[in-house]
């Protein structure tokens, strides 16, 4: 039987490893056994899921996504953290340590070719600093990942979540269309964090679906969007004037697209973005 992590045991593997949480690491432990497995429930993931968990910190919600029957990478910077983790499993769920692969890279550099089998799933309490890069990194570099449940900052997750129109919509939000649909399905207090955060915590879901057909790559449509939102205030014609080469230029693409150039980036779709890029992409001076 897997036995989870409280925070007395928390506090236990943090003094063993002269472990000090850090703001640049976006080291906040979950200590709240309850909240494990609302996590893992939620994430729909059992014995026949390969998991791709980022950061597993102290491993409390490692030992959860194991008890579940997944099998688990666990991607994690801090090599102190990283080698104890295999240690802990042992000790509190020794029958699923052959289910644990744990790599130590920054999950930023992490590849397809570095992990055991390919995952389906990624599951992962997420430092706030880093969160949608990381995200859209693998969701770029693991075509197998299908979904995910991350935890993440709330403001973040809203911006995740945000449709065509929000104040909020922006890169994260548009960018994540790109690969699917994003929501927001739960709150997480403060208090199971140690230590506790001075921002709240929210869950989202992430669904993979086919990216938008187009004539035009990812990286094209990320350039429209990344000058869309660089000023945001800004119509598009003025936003889009140095990625088009001026205003003119900006103006007849978004035109050739179908889009209003007196719009702003918020108010366009995934789609349309693509449709500027192609459009872009038939003026050889853009």
């Amino acid at each position: 039987m897997v036995q989870l992590l409280g925070p007395a045991e928390i506090r236990g593997l943090a003094a063993e490893l002269n472990v000090r949480p850090t703001k640049k690491l976006g080291q906040n432990f979950v200590h709240d056994p309850n909240t494990v497995r609302r996590i893992v429930e939620l994430s729909g993931v059992g014995p026949r899921d390969a998991v791709l968990e980022v950061g597993p910190g102290l491993g409390s919600l490692t030992l959860g996504l194991l008890a579940a029957g997944a099998r688990v990478s666990a991607v994690e910077i801090d090599p102190v953290l990283a080698a104890r983790l295999p240690v802990t499993v042992r000790e509190r769920a020794s029958e699923t340590a052959q289910q644990l692969t744990v790599l130590e890279r920054d999950a930023m550099k992490v590849g397809a070719g570095e992990l055991p089998v390919p995952p389906t799933t990624l599951v992962a309490n997420l430092p706030y600093n880093v969160a949608v890069p990381v995200v859209l990194h693998l969701l770029a570099a693991l075509p197998s990942l299908t979904r995910a449940l991350v935890m993440v900052q709330t403001e973040v997750a809203d911006r995740m979540a945000a449709g065509p129109g929000s104040r909020i919509y922006g890169v994260p939000s548009v960018k994540l269309a790109w690969y699917g649909k994003a929501r927001k399905v739960a709150a997480v207090p403060r208090a199971v964090f140690w230590p506790v955060p001075n921002v709240d915590s929210a869950l989202v879901a992430f669904e993979r679906a086919t990216a938008p057909a187009s004539d035009v790559d990812r990286d094209a449509v990320f350039a429209v969007i990344d000058a869309a939102f660089a000023q945001r205030r800004k119509t598009l014609r003025s936003a889009l004037a140095s990625w088009a080469g001026s205003a003119e230029q900006a103006g007849a693409v978004l035109r050739a697209a179908g889009v209003d150039p007196g719009t702003r980036g918020e108010q366009l779709t995934i789609n349309e973005f693509v449709r500027v890029a192609e459009s872009a992409r038939l003026r050889p001076s853009v």
